[in-house]
């Protein structure tokens, strides 16, 4: 493949200037192909419709460059850049930075990258030339808006396929509800319920794309799934063959579900979080018709800069108040939510840090710990006192799922976070009463087999810490995991070799992604997650031998990646 035909100093400069303006510090760290891999997972949005704006000042663009631009830009940019390309995790790229540079040096930056974190599109082979050119022109025009999402856009989607009054009075299935788990069968568009005694599949479940978290109801009876086309699922454990009751839309990008927990109001009402449009909206916790949309655009925590596109990520259900626990990515704000009376909705709002994503609470369920990954920080909420109790730095990129908690030898209860930029586990105390002086900071941190962890796990019953490499760039490390010894951590890991044991013959990458334990806490789960032509399998571990005990292959088994036990996702046991 040629290059762009330009010298190296001058693509040097090109790449320094357009990175000091658009991204606006001097302190830039150079950012790891996993988490260009992570950050740049294709948008939803690719397919809707958009208004093509015209600016004057940009190059010409036929329709159709423009529409071939638009879904390049929402494959492989928007996970960074943001829909309106204002900035997110990434940098933004908005005409007023982007003409002024022009089509030569912008062409540059792209070809190239940056150690900031831009990818080298054309080096790498994922662009030619012409590809290069076009998305040069394409940023210099005014971003595309998609649709926003109304209460009667979700109303048009919503389905109650089974009435309440019309389902189980009681229990109609012989399954050990408690030990089911809700496995995601990512490309598939599908979760599997699979039956944790037996290890034989229940039901394969027809469910939004690329489903990003199942959550359980408190009373155990509903599962609640969210795809990443914010498409929602509730599922009724209570039947002969569980299956769907209701669907809905509420949005067109979202990550997060969650169901009130809060003494009197369980299984009343569900919540569900949207990257867009940035908003959250309050639902029947049964038939999940839509009540409430509430908007999360504003300004950003610090700056105090007006952001139109802050994004809903993690939402847990407060166990102290009728509260729904909302994190605000972009403006890196947690919104604590009183859904006691929806026609006069009362907010708290905490500032922290930006890019708030994902995390879990403590193990006395009053602290909840969010990532403020891209700030290197964990944001401590207390859900009782309606206060920021601490914001600690950790390594780079935490992002720990929902978090381990263990009682540590010399530190107390600490919560623990791994990374996708460093091969780091950070530990955080989390007694404010015992280990007063060990409360919400980082105690300590201990080194795993590499970066690109996804998920870190353990269970009150184990003596083991279980973390991920999912996102790492060798083989090695993406296809094993991690074990600690909770009581000698300083001994440092075992390595246990997942897809190896999965036998799997073909070609696949076979990457192992999120332990996740049994409700008896001595076995321990692992997908091993290949591409949708490939083989996967799940692969089960005795947690007290560390030794291969089951495999579980289907030709059902597309694409499986996340899952969640169905008693330690009702009781956030982790």
């Amino acid at each position: 493949m040629r290059s762009v035909r330009i010298g190296p100093v001058a693509a040097a400069l090109a790449i320094l200037s357009l990175g000091a303006q658009a991204q606006g510090t001097k302190d830039e760290k150079i950012v790891a192909p996993v988490e260009r891999e992570y950050l740049g997972a294709a948008s939803p949005l690719v397919t809707e419709p958009m208004h093509q704006s015209s600016n004057p000042k940009a190059p010409p663009m036929t329709e159709a460059e423009f529409t071939r631009a638009r879904q390049i830009y929402f494959e492989r940019c928007a996970g960074c850049h943001g829909v309106l390309r204002k900035g997110a995790t990434g940098k933004p790229l908005t005409p007023d930075i982007t003409v002024g540079k022009g089509t030569d040096y912008l062409k540059v930056f792209i070809a190239y990258g940056s150690p900031a974190g831009m990818p080298n599109w054309l080096t790498s082979g994922d662009f030619d030339e012409k590809t290069v050119d076009l998305m040069a022109r394409y940023i210099q025009h005014d971003p595309p808006v998609p649709p926003e999402w109304s209460l009667a856009d979700a109303k048009g989607t919503w389905k109650v396929l089974i009435p309440p009054e019309a389902r189980p009075k009681k229990k109609m299935n012989n399954y050990n509800i408690e030990n089911i788990f809700s496995t995601t069968l990512r490309d598939a568009g599908e979760i599997a319920l699979i039956d944790g005694d037996t290890k034989e599949i229940i039901n394969i479940v027809k469910t939004g794309y690329a489903v990003h978290i199942s959550r359980m109801s408190a009373s155990g009876r509903y599962l609640f799934v969210i795809g990443r086309d914010a498409k929602i699922n509730i599922i009724d454990l209570w039947m002969e063959k569980p299956d769907n009751v209701a669907e809905i839309k509420v949005g067109l990008e979202a990550r997060s579900v969650d169901t009130s927990k809060f003494k009197g109001y369980e299984d009343k009402l569900a919540i569900a979080g949207t990257y867009w449009p940035p908003q959250y909206t309050i639902m029947d916790g049964s038939t999940l018709e839509p009540l409430r949309i509430v908007s999360t655009r504003g300004m950003v925590v610090g700056t105090q800069e007006y952001h139109p596109e802050p994004r809903v990520a993690a939402i847990v259900a407060s166990h102290f108040k009728p509260e729904f626990i909302v994190n605000v990515k972009e403006t890196g704000k947690t919104l604590l939510v009183d859904y006691s009376n929806l026609d006069s909705l009362r907010t708290v709002e905490i500032g922290s840090a930006q890019f708030l994503h994902d995390g879990g609470w403590d193990a006395s369920k009053r602290y909840f710990l969010v990532a403020a990954n891209n700030s290197n920080k964990i944001a401590i909420i207390d859900a009782k006192e309606q206060r920021l109790a601490g914001l600690p730095e950790v390594g780079r990129i935490p992002h720990p799922g929902r978090g381990a908690n263990f009682v540590h030898p010399k530190f107390g209860p600490v919560w623990a976070t791994s990374h996708l930029g460093d091969e780091t586990i950070s530990l955080i105390g989390t007694d404010p009463v015992k280990y007063k002086q060990y409360a919400f900071k980082q105690v300590a941190q201990i080194k795993a087999q590499g970066g690109g962890s996804l998920f870190i796990k353990t269970h009150p019953k184990s003596g083991h810490l279980y973390t991920d490499t999912t996102l790492n760039p060798d083989p090695k490390l993406s296809q094993s995991v991690a074990v600690f010894d909770i009581k000698n951590l300083d001994k440092g890991f075992t390595v246990l070799p997942i897809a190896e044991w999965a036998s799997i013959k073909d070609d696949g990458a076979k990457r192992v992604v999120q332990p996740e334990y049994n409700k008896a806490g001595d076995e321990v789960w692992f997908s091993v997650w290949s591409a949708k032509d490939k083989e996967s399998a799940i692969v089960i571990v005795d947690d007290k031998t560390l030794k291969l005990k089951k495999v579980i292959k289907d030709p059902r088994l597309i694409t499986p990646t996340g899952h969640f036990n169905v008693y330690n996702t009702q009781h956030d046991i982790y």
